[in-house]
């Protein structure tokens, strides 16, 4: 892959892969999230990342948020459970300006206490605005289903409670233990050339104090669980699942084809075809995995009329069954790796996207993949790993479900 990697003796990386756009897509990832958080500080990894936008030592919150804008730059950020990314897409004149208030958000913020009450009504509004969207709720109580006990069930919002109790010092707390400068990777596509890039991330982020402290990660234990919940809402909703491989497991790419296959991007997945279009059952299923360092999520989930719930739950056991039970032809399975390899091509054309995910890859595996190498460990899945994957992803015995069910009395 086209792409350089310069580091500083503080361990702060940069991932640099050039284009001829007039437009630069820039992002700093930091790999933390809400698994990292300490036991009750539910949500603080999230919160920390709203507060980098409201003051530091030489930018009000005003000057953050119009900081780019004002050049018709687009600022913004995100926190999953095991990372924070903030990115921003900028005229290529402009790239100092946007790494430069990377490095401001990230290493010089100043966590006010009356901006921390501010914004704390904020994400409460925010965690109510998701519990109101039964889809959205449904997706975050499994998980906390599939890891029970663990710091990977925990709602990256965190709870009202939580949010209510943190106080400043938590957050330096955090940051110090978890923003370790050699799992901190930024990016950069743009029109520069190499020295130019090099001499701008040194003269930005040389002086960052190198900070070693890495967090202990455990892996999840697992015991399938299967809850119904009353909900005031008009139809049911349903998600089923299993733990699943991390990004580390060599099976892993074959149950992302398969997940592709089952229920993902797409109108021609299995279950669209069976559930929505010959059955008429449901508007919205689809399928999800989702790999982490050390465990991983696949998922299905389908929102249906309460009546006609029990046999969209039953088809999509039966779909699960045919995949353990029947071996893929090769034809189905080359027309998937043809399908699933354009949607990954087609998917480098969000050059973000891209950038972001070349960073998280350095950081996981210490390079970033070519398309020729992921296209190469597609090709390779045959009809029998394919067989393999489903009978152990999709054993009922080690199925979890969580149903969302009306309650009229509500």
């Amino acid at each position: 892959m086209d792409y350089e990697v310069f580091t500083l003796p503080n361990g702060i990386r940069l991932l640099f892969k050039p284009s001829t756009s007039s437009v630069s897509h820039a992002c700093i990832v930091i790999n933390t999230g809400s698994r990292d958080e300490p036991e009750g500080k539910d949500g603080l990894a999230h919160f920390i990342e709203h507060l980098l936008f409201k003051k530091t030592e030489k930018r009000s919150t005003h000057q953050i948020l119009n900081y780019l804008e004002a050049v018709g730059g687009d600022l913004n950020a995100y926190t999953t459970k095991e990372y924070t990314c903030i990115h921003a897409s900028i005229l290529n004149p402009y790239l100092r300006k946007a790494l430069d208030l990377f490095e401001d958000l990230v290493f010089h913020s100043q966590f006010p206490v009356k901006e921390m009450d501010k914004e704390k009504g904020v994400i409460l509004d925010e965690i109510a605005s998701y519990q109101d969207q039964p889809e959205e709720a449904i997706q975050d109580d499994f998980e906390d289903l599939l890891f029970s006990g663990h710091a990977l069930g925990r709602n990256i919002l965190g709870t009202p409670e939580s949010v209510m109790a943190f106080e400043q010092q938590d957050i330096f707390s955090f940051l110090k233990a978890n923003y370790n400068t050699e799992e901190i990777v930024i990016g950069v596509n743009g029109n520069y050339t190499s020295k130019e890039i090099s001499r701008l991330f040194t003269s930005i982020f040389d002086k960052i104090p190198a900070n070693v402290n890495k967090p202990v990660r455990t892996a999840p234990g697992y015991t399938p669980v299967t809850r119904s919940v009353d909900k005031a809402i008009s139809q049911t909703h349903c998600v089923i699942g299993n733990q699943a491989y991390s990004i580390y497991d060599e099976k892993k790419t074959g149950l992302l084809l398969l997940n592709n296959i089952l229920g993902g991007n797409g109108m021609s997945s299995l279950l669209n075809l069976t559930i929505r279009e010959k059955y008429g059952i449901a508007y919205t299923i689809e399928s999800n995995f989702t790999p982490m360092c050390d465990s991983g999520i696949f998922s299905i989930y389908f929102g249906t009329d309460a009546e006609k719930s029990d046999r969209a739950l039953k088809l999509v056991h039966k779909q699960l069954r045919l995949l353990r039970e029947n071996k893929m032809s090769d034809i189905t399975l080359d027309r998937a790796k043809k399908k699933i390899n354009g949607q990954i091509a087609l998917g480098e054309d969000n050059r973000m996207g891209l950038i972001i995910g070349m960073c998280k890859s350095l950081i996981d595996h210490g390079r970033a993949e070519s398309l020729e190498e992921i296209f190469a460990r597609i090709n390779a899945i045959t009809p029998s790993s394919i067989q393999e994957i489903a009978n152990e992803i999709f054993d009922p015995a080690n199925i979890s479900t969580l149903t969302f069910v009306p309650n009229e009395a509500e």
